[in-house]
């Protein structure tokens, strides 16, 4: 099956309709919008092809519209049928996935963020069944990869690299010679960290789950870097910086839910709610208030939720709500300032204007926030379950 681009951009959650459907579900939910322009959203969603290829995942393809369907079915049951339908595709999907790590396994091919992240890969798909198909011996599957990939480290040229090393870079542009070990909660640990966590906290619990959390924590504790504000952790790190044992960078990104300290701390605050460790969760969120100074925020110059101030508004947000002190509950209503301020502006300091749509970079997460923001509830539809920060 060829899909047109009209049908591909459609059942996009990153980029396309599916994210923009969400939006107005959402505000359809909180009274801020309309039912009826919610389902003309949902609509243009479903109304041609779902793909369910092997490259399907949580941001696109039937994972994707299962997500949005799921967050209208509990108020109009008329997509309840709909999203159970989805949902077998997925569960098919996964199955499928789950073959291909084993072919890879056997090949002694490192993996990719393809193959685990929670864009594209089996973490994302495993973030959506989690919360929808929580029984599912497909989520046990998922659990268990993820597991292996956190303890089983790789052996290349007398060298132990941990599960989850890609062979590739993280960007075209940024080059990592021999590959890489990525932190964030996108592509990296601080991904993998946060779905064992959020499993283990509703009680879906496979063989070795804790040992790999564990292990997941004392790679965020061996790579901590203490500067004059505040711990932080590098992107990732290479295989010289491997061997060396100190990143190449001085400083932290700026802050940022997909590679910065933001989103590491709530993975690490998830984790230490799971194992019970009050100590790591004064650390983490210790960690997260630093991260959420003037200083810090200044830096930041875009709105969107990937690398903006709606996602770490967004995160922020949730980990206030876990938090064993009131300093990241006092930063919230700052943060929605910003949001409101970064939403309002025309560009970012270059001149270039925001994305139109989109969720991970445009409007459509933005709005999405500002609707945290403005009614201090968590989210109706539960959206930001796609960010593994809830």
């Amino acid at each position: 099956m060829t899909l047109t681009l009209d049908e591909v951009a459609s059942q996009s959650l990153a980029r396309g309709a599916v994210g923009a459907a969400l939006l107005h579900v959402e505000r359809a939910w909180t009274g801020s919008g309309r039912w009826d322009t919610a389902q003309t959203h949902i609509r243009r969603v479903v109304a041609g092809p779902v793909d369910a290829a092997d490259h399907a995942g949580l941001y696109y393809g039937a994972p994707a519209v299962a997500f949005l369907l799921h967050a209208a079915a509990d108020r109009h049951p008329r997509y309840r049928a709909a999203s159970q339908t989805m949902d077998e595709h997925v569960l098919r999907l996964t199955r499928k996935r789950l073959d291909a790590v084993g072919t890879r396994v056997d090949r002694g091919q490192p993996a990719t963020f393809a193959e685990y992240d929670l864009f594209y890969g089996l973490t994302g798909i495993g973030a959506l069944l989690l919360h929808h198909n929580p029984d599912s011996d497909e989520l046990a599957g998922i659990l268990r990869y993820v597991v292996t990939l956190a303890t089983r480290p790789r052996h290349e040229d007398g060298t132990d690299l941990p599960g989850w090393w890609v062979a590739h870079d993280p960007d075209q542009i940024l080059p990592t010679p021999g590959g890489h070990a990525n932190f964030g909660m996108a592509h990296g640990a601080a991904g993998l960290l946060s779905f064992l966590a959020l499993a283990t906290l509703r009680g879906r619990v496979v063989d070795g789950q804790p040992e790999a959390i564990a292990v997941l924590t004392e790679w965020f504790d061996r790579w901590r870097q203490d500067g004059p504000d505040g711990p932080w952790w590098p992107q990732w790190i290479t295989r010289e910086e491997l061997r060396t044992g100190r990143p190449a960078h001085a400083r932290p990104g700026r802050a940022s839910w997909c590679y910065g300290t933001v989103g590491i701390a709530r993975a690490q605050q998830l984790a230490a709610l799971a194992t019970h460790e009050p100590r790591r969760r004064h650390a983490a969120e210790d960690a997260l208030a630093a991260s959420l100074a003037d200083t810090q925020l200044d830096r930041i110059t875009e709105p969107g939720l990937c690398h903006g101030i709606a996602g770490v508004f967004q995160t922020a947000y949730r980990a206030s709500r876990d938090a064993l002190g009131p300093a990241l509950a006092h930063r919230v209503p700052v943060l929605a300032d910003r949001l409101a301020q970064h939403a309002q502006s025309r560009g970012d300091e270059d001149g270039h204007p925001p994305a139109a749509t989109g969720l991970l970079t445009g409007r459509i997460g933005v709005d999405l926030a500002l609707e945290t923001a403005r009614h201090s509830t968590p989210p109706h539809t539960g959206w930001d379950e796609c960010l593994l920060i809830t």
